[in-house]
């Protein structure tokens, strides 16, 4: 990747020292043991604790980079604290040098006596890093314990309560003072006695199996159902048969004969039915003759068979067709004398067009399931299309045009491990712009550490992106760019980098695809920094980073 230098302040100070700054630091609120004393060139002049990020005044006073930024905040005309100057802020320059020679100062390790290590204040950090006698939060879930670091291996392997063991029966790691809750409840491999007393030890996750072959589980007679109610032990199953056999055989003989008696009774009642039926199909069989006689003393006889054929096959062909017989000889005995078959006629009608009603029905019901089909092929397309619009949307809605981002980013743990893994090793923000037809922009963020800072801090980079007016802007892109974590305790301890965009670095030439190669600080924030408890730049596992682009001289479209 791609990075440039940051410079000291983000529109306030101008570069004055040329020389590169080291990429050491400390944190500015340790109460350091100088191994010399430390002399007053070295201790800012408004805060009197040792110089961070030291800045010079046009009256060759030092001030830490936040303590300058304080007065500038407290006064629209800041003055020296010492010699009651106004501070020109076009004058004041990062002192380099002089952040070379704090940086360099031997301290004593904050846990002297125990550490007798003395190291230059830069590499301070590093030190408590891998100082044996650091102490520590136990890292096993649940654990508050704080150990020594030295002594943490040992803690997590031998003392440590909350530590993971491997259950001796089914091999499963759990806490340790869980295992014995473990072992009686959950432990499938767990030695339990069965519950029918019968002396035997078996695995939990066999004892519905051992249930079964018990022989001393209380079991039903195998001749229950035919009224043997004894419930007797397994083991005394076969006695119980042999002792109860001229009671089981009566209570067989019972039932086979109360069977007889219900298969006689049935036969009896099947045989009265047939008789019914026989009467019924003869009704039936002289209400046809009748009707074929009427039909030949009327005519149309055969139109009139084939009709009440058509009809008999939509209708019920017992019941409702006797009925309709009947009534057809009573409506031809009523009208023999006037010779008038016309109800008879309207009747047969009616029911054609039912039928045929019925069928348009059926022939319309699979038309109106073929447009449903496919209207809801249509639905689910335009659903689709919604949800792109909506995801558009809120894209649309979260962008800001005014050159600046606020990066939100939550599940911190979580996206760290997952770098840390190899899984997900970076996440990209929205895009943003420095106008309405402006650069397109964003930043891409390594929460475990990208090139020099990869495994100790938190890389960030400046991304620039093809946007839909690259044809009218001007380029390369040389803005100056600040990138920032932000303090979530109201006191605006922010960490700042500053830089320019390089003209002659690709990564501001204009885009040739998606976007350009990334440029900004592998090494923005150590963890041991942004995940420090005394800081608060992470709460609710959520972090904000904030990018801000000069748009000093730069034309609008």
């Amino acid at each position: 990747m791609a990075y440039d230098e940051p410079a000291a302040l983000s529109g306030i100070f101008t570069r004055q020292n040329s020389s590169s700054t080291s990429s050491l630091d400390f944190e500015p609120d340790a109460d350091y043991r100088f191994v010399e004393s430390l002399e007053e060139r070295y201790k800012c002049a408004y805060c009197h604790r040792v110089l961070r990020n030291p800045h010079q005044t046009g009256c060759g006073h030092r001030f830490c980079q936040q303590c300058i930024l304080a007065l500038r905040e407290l006064n629209a005309v800041p003055t020296c604290p010492v010699d009651k100057e106004t501070i020109k802020m076009h004058e004041v320059f990062k002192d380099n040098c002089c952040k070379r020679e704090v940086l360099n100062l031997h301290v004593f390790c904050k846990n002297f006596p125990d550490c007798n290590s003395k190291v230059i204040l830069g590499r301070y950090q590093e030190h408590l890093l891998q100082c044996l006698f650091e102490s520590l939060q136990c890292t096993n879930d649940g654990c508050q314990d704080q150990i020594l670091r030295k002594d943490l291996k040992e803690h997590l392997s031998q003392h440590c309560k909350f530590r993971e063991e491997r259950c001796q029966y089914c091999n499963t790691y759990v806490v340790l003072m869980n295992i014995k809750n473990h072992e009686k409840n959950d432990c499938p491999d767990y030695p339990v006695p069965c519950l029918q007393n019968c002396s035997q030890i078996i695995l939990k996750k066999e004892i519905e199996k051992h249930h079964a072959v018990c022989p001393e589980a209380e079991v039903d007679c195998p001749y229950k159902q035919y009224g043997c109610h004894v419930k007797v032990k397994r083991g005394k199953l076969a006695e119980h048969e042999n002792s109860a056999l001229r009671e089981h055989m009566l209570q067989i003989l019972d039932k086979n004969s109360r069977l007889e008696e219900q298969i006689s009774d049935l036969y009896k009642s099947l045989e009265c039915k047939e008789i019914k039926i026989q009467q019924l199909a003869d009704a039936i069989k002289k209400c046809e003759n009748e009707f074929r006689q009427y039909t030949q003393l009327f005519g149309n006889n055969s139109n009139l068979m084939v009709s009440t054929q058509a009809l008999a096959s939509h209708l019920d062909k017992s019941a409702r067709l006797e009925s309709q017989v009947k009534q057809l000889i009573q409506m031809a005995n009523q009208q023999q004398s006037k010779l008038d078959l016309q109800p008879l006629f309207d009747t047969i009608e009616n029911v054609k067009q039912k039928i045929a009603l019925m069928e348009t029905y059926d022939q319309r019901l699979v038309v109106l399931e073929d447009q449903s089909s496919k209207h809801d092929l249509q639905i689910n397309i335009h659903k689709a299309q919604l949800n792109k619009n909506e995801e558009r949307f809120k894209l649309l809605e979260g962008t800001c045009y005014n050159g600046k981002l606020i990066w939100k980013i939550t599940d911190y743990k979580m996206k760290k491990k997952e770098a840390v893994e190899g899984r997900v090793l970076s996440i990209a923000s929205q895009p943003f712009y420095t106008s309405r037809c402006g650069y397109r922009l964003c930043a891409r963020a390594y929460l475990n550490g990208d090139g020099s800072g990869k495994g100790t801090h938190i890389s960030l980079y400046f991304v620039v992106m093809r946007g839909e007016f690259d044809s009218l802007l001007l380029w390369p892109f040389k803005q100056k760019v600040t990138l920032m974590l932000l303090d979530q305790s109201g006191k605006k301890n922010h960490i700042v980098e500053v830089f320019r965009a390089d003209p002659n670095s690709s990564s501001f030439k204009r885009p040739d695809g998606e976007m350009n190669i990334a440029s900004g600080c592998p090494r923005f924030v150590p963890h041991a920094v942004l995940e420090n408890t005394k800081n608060t730049y992470i709460r609710d596992d959520t972090l904000f980073l904030k990018v801000v682009v000069d748009l000093t001289d730069l034309e609008e479209l």
